[in-house]
């Protein structure tokens, strides 16, 4: 260090006679100082995350694009792996152990839940792992560390979006023909996707301190999708049949499978209002307001720690 920069030093470390003995604290105020890397008010981080809503829509768009890159068959992968999945899910769940019994249309039944639960999978999943992925980003450069979940997240909208147009192949292929209740497609998949960034947003708090979350995270994705009616209808299944009031409401109130249910009904004709749970929207709005703000405020306190220690 030179003798000019040394001398600055001391100075600012040490009280003034100009300065009356201030603190270090009141004198970094008096002139104006801030801590580096301190954490912004709420409103003022809201303000950040909104300046940079250019940056979080590129960088969502540019990892879409790498995700497949290597891949031979490319984008396409984006659809053909739910498909798959529904495949499999078809054989093993509704032929041979039978949950397609008493379904009506249970193919846009089964594929249209696995459509919707994978996009609150895939969500969660990358939220995980936003921060702890990411150190490089995180260390060089100065944003608000929330645009890292909101673009994993607007990434697997992205893709959802993608498959939904199979989706709709698929529906027309097996009678479904377009309605007015699709245009409650919107809503719902808005609510849903404030739903995943909030969730995403704790998971990445989360992960960003313990790395090894990402690896328990698909059993415990495995163990909801089971909970969730994706491959079996929740109202049969507690029609006519003893079970315990605090399950019913438990399957019901389920989250993914209230989005599920909301989707299933806007496109499938033979999904009926009879087969939603009371008060189904209120749930939906809810889950997501609830989980939307709670998860932006519990990442947001822990701003200034991501991609330290």
């Amino acid at each position: 260090m030179s003798e000019t920069t040394h001398d600055s030093a001391v100075a600012m470390s040490a009280p003034s006679a100009s300065d009356g003995g201030l603190t270090a604290a009141e004198r970094a105020q008096k002139y104006g100082l801030s801590q580096s890397g301190a954490r912004p008010g709420l409103v003022e981080y809201i303000r950040q995350l909104w300046d940079r809503r250019h940056f979080i829509s590129a960088f969502a768009s540019a990892k879409l694009t790498a995700q497949y890159s290597q891949a031979k068959l490319g984008q396409v992968w984006q659809v053909a792996t739910p498909l798959l999945n529904a495949l499999v899910y078809y054989f093993i769940f509704g032929v041979l152990i039978g949950t397609r019994k008493g379904i009506p249309d249970f193919v846009p039944f089964l594929v249209t839940g696995v459509f919707i639960f994978t996009f609150t999978q895939s969500s969660v999943m990358a939220g995980t792992r936003a921060i702890s992925g990411s150190l490089g980003l995180v260390r060089a450069l100065h944003f608000p560390r929330a645009c890292l979940p909101i673009s994993f997240c607007l990434m697997q909208l992205q893709q959802l979006l993608f498959s939904m147009g199979v989706l709709v192949v698929i529906l027309l292929a097996f009678g479904q023909m377009p309605a007015w209740s699709w245009l409650l497609v919107i809503p719902a998949l808005a609510l849903q996707f404030i739903f995943n960034t909030g969730l995403a947003m704790v998971m990445a708090r989360l992960g960003s301190k313990t790395p090894d979350l990402a690896q328990l995270m698909p059993f415990i994705m495995r163990t909801w999708m089971y909970a969730s009616g994706v491959m079996f209808s929740i109202s049969l299944i507690t029609k006519g049949k003893h079970v315990p009031a605090l399950v019913e409401i438990l399957l019901n109130a389920n989250p993914a499978a209230v989005y599920i249910d909301l989707m299933r009904f806007a496109l499938i004709d033979s999904f009926t209002k009879h087969q939603l749970p009371h008060h189904v929207w209120a749930w939906a709005v809810g889950w997501a307001l609830l989980m939307g703000v709670a998860g932006f405020v519990y990442f947001w306190k822990a701003e200034e720690r991501y991609g330290r220690g």
